[in-house]
């Protein structure tokens, strides 16, 4: 296989019903290079799954399945030969049914796992037909035969050496004589477990395949067409950017942009894998080149929002002249599992933003965190408030930005300020209430 191979990604409303699936079948159909094609859950059904396996009476897991059964059984008699997929779909959905029944009031992260996997082996099935009614030469294979984790259930760290491995011995071969259809977000484990990588995880899933089958290309298909400015929602100026580099989409999907999965793009920078995001709704409109060179970096690409954060500042005089007060600190939020984005430091206090929308994670983990915290320094918290981030090339050392920055900010009350750490970043903490109107302010001021 020559590699200009490309692996196509559809998310869930790109297979979310029978004429979202038609609409991915031309886009694969028309481009011969793509051989590998990994497809989401239909949208909504992910989210009838979770509520499943948070259920703890029986009557109420049954009609979260009566929605997944609603959703599948549409696309499946929606089919020229639904008679040629009937019995797999019904053994899938007798399989789910039975972990329903059998499943006790709580479900371990396996039980979990097993579960949440559905979504994506339904629709994996119902897509493979489509292709074939199209006269398409394709074939659906279970993604756990390769994409090899460990047996952290919720969150699968990829085995990246076992999966280039089993690709290369179970898939490559396949991919010459047809279109391979298969599933993202869910692997294995040694044992024959099933895990998945994660909410989102199918765009890393597809970045995973292509990097172990050494891939062209990763087109990621989504219902926006491409990566925007800025979230189009908050202000009607974004525009789609044609072209972006690894490193600048990669501090826009881990400050907040959703288009992308922040871990996508791993698997393609350690392989130069271009990545294109596009819209299967409109697959003319063009979309989003993602690449180690591009043309053209500006000082500023765009403005990315997250929400949920919380400032943390502890201060101590131990700090004064003490080596390992920070390490203590660090060691504390480690061990709890809390992940920080932002840091500054004076004298004798460290301000540290932490990400709260992991939700519950992040609720068990921050009180025991804070008690920790509080035995040896004062500890205060703040909630309530957004990071923003402005994003482009050579923000800590080009002329003027800072000062174009700070005059389009004069007006706004800022918490917090981190500059210099990373070339491609200038980040600030606002209040929640402000932050739409900080982002769409910002818009203009730097980018009209």
């Amino acid at each position: 296989m020559s590699n200009q191979l490309i692996v196509a990604k559809f998310g869930g409303t790109s297979v979310a019903d029978f004429p979202a699936m038609s609409r991915c079948a031309d886009i694969v159909l028309a481009d011969p290079n793509i051989r590998l094609v990994a497809v989401s859950a239909s949208s909504g059904v992910t989210n009838l799954l979770v509520d499943i396996t948070k259920q703890t009476e029986v009557q109420a897991r049954y009609a979260s399945f009566e929605g997944i059964e609603r959703i599948t059984l549409a696309v499946l008699n929606a089919l020229q030969h639904p008679e040629a997929v009937a019995a797999q779909i019904n053994t899938l959905l007798a399989d789910l049914r039975n972990l329903i029944e059998t499943g006790g009031a709580v479900y371990s992260g396996a039980h979990k796992d097993l579960i949440q996997s559905f979504g994506e082996r339904l629709s994996s099935v119902l897509f493979t037909q489509v292709l074939v009614e199209r006269g398409a030469a394709a074939l659906c294979f279970d993604v756990r035969r390769v994409l090899r984790t460990d047996s952290r259930f919720g969150k699968g760290e990829p085995q990246i050496t076992a999966i280039a491995d089993l690709a290369q011995t179970h898939l490559q071969p396949l991919l010459h004589d047809q279109i391979v259809v298969t599933q993202g977000f869910i692997g294995a484990d040694e044992a024959g477990q099933t895990t998945t990588l994660g909410r989102g995880g199918s765009d890393y899933s597809a970045a995973l395949l292509g990097e172990a089958l050494n891939a062209q290309t990763v087109q990621i298909w989504t219902d926006v067409v491409g990566i925007f400015t800025t979230d189009p929602r908050l202000t009607s100026d974004a525009r789609c950017i044609n072209e972006i580099s690894f490193d600048e989409a990669a501090e826009m999907a881990t400050f907040g942009a959703k288009v992308l999965h922040p871990a996508t793009l791993i698997p393609a920078m350690r392989r130069n894998i271009k990545v294109f995001v596009g819209s299967s709704r409109e697959p003319q409109a063009g979309g989003t080149w993602i690449a180690k060179a591009v043309e053209h970096r500006p000082a500023y690409r765009a403005i990315a929002l997250r929400k949920s954060q919380t400032l943390i500042t502890v201060k101590s005089p131990e700090m004064l002249h003490a080596a390992g007060f920070l390490a203590r600190v660090f060691d504390i939020l480690s061990r709890h599992q809390i992940s920080v984005d932002l840091v500054t430091t004076s004298e004798i206090s460290v301000a540290l933003t932490l990400d709260e929308s992991t939700g519950s994670a992040f609720s068990s983990a921050i009180e025991p965190a804070l008690q920790e915290l509080q035995a040896f320094c004062e500890v205060s918290v703040e909630q309530g408030l957004s990071l923003v981030a402005v994003i482009g090339n050579h923000l800590h050392s080009a002329k003027g930005v800072t000062g174009e920055l700070f005059s389009a900010l004069e007006q706004i009350n800022m918490r917090l300020i981190c500059h210099g750490a990373s070339r491609h970043n200038l980040c600030f903490l606002v209040q929640d209430a402000s932050a739409a109107a900080v982002v769409k302010e910002l818009h203009q001021k730097l980018f009209n």
